[in-house]
């Protein structure tokens, strides 16, 4: 991983770390992940309305994040296999403590898939069982067009985010908007297929049913 380092934008807790993982770190990264998703494999998740996401979706961790007609949640498996979620790289679980300074571990690891014009709108991650503990983001492959605000509403600042930049959602940015606008289809080679991954870390804090 290179040396790291940290900027701050407009929105007060939300922490950048530009280039925090070297070309070769990301190449690594996504052989770790794409090992892993042969047992945690790719899906497309629904909306509580039925809609169809267009990100595909998988988890690391413990506990995965999924979404269906019935709701958000976090559970243990995966909703089409039934099979545990992989374990998450450990590179990763490295990174958090090299960047947040939260002892928490993170027991959920996010992996979305952005192809062929996925975005993700503007969203707030609510929920994990405490909020107190910060979110980790780490972007591979094609850069992308993120969009932040305020928790409580108004303007919205727009940045790009490239592959190997880390950022966090920390203290009163915890709960920030935040969504993807538009991927920058072909700006990188790095995923197999074209693309970009996007990895979350978090506290989910929820006790595996």
């Amino acid at each position: 991983m290179s040396a790291i380092l940290e900027v701050k934008t407009a929105v007060e807790g939300f922490r950048l770390w530009p280039g925090a993982l070297d070309a070769q770190a990301q190449t690594d990264l996504v052989d770790a992940v794409f090992a892993r998703l042969e047992a945690g494999p790719f899906y497309r998740p629904q909306t509580p309305g039925g809609r169809p996401f267009s990100v595909q979706m998988s988890n690391f961790g413990p506990l995965g994040w999924v979404s269906d007609p019935v709701g958000y949640r976090y559970q243990p498996t995966h909703p089409e296999t039934g099979r545990a979620w992989p374990d998450i790289p450990p590179v990763l679980l490295d990174l958090w403590d090299a960047t947040v300074g939260e002892p928490r571990r993170p027991d959920a690891c996010l992996v979305n898939l952005y192809r062929e014009g996925a975005k993700m709108g503007l969203h707030q991650d609510k929920d994990e069982a405490d909020l107190g503990a910060p979110v980790l983001s780490v972007s591979l492959g094609d850069a992308a067009m993120f969009r932040i605000g305020a928790a409580q509403g108004g303007r919205t600042t727009t940045l790009r985010l490239d592959s190997g930049d880390v950022c966090a959602l920390t203290g009163p940015a915890r709960l920030a908007r935040h969504g993807i606008d538009r991927v920058l289809e072909g700006s990188s080679r790095l995923i197999p297929g074209g693309g970009r991954l996007n990895l979350t870390l978090r506290v989910a804090g929820i006790s595996p049913r």
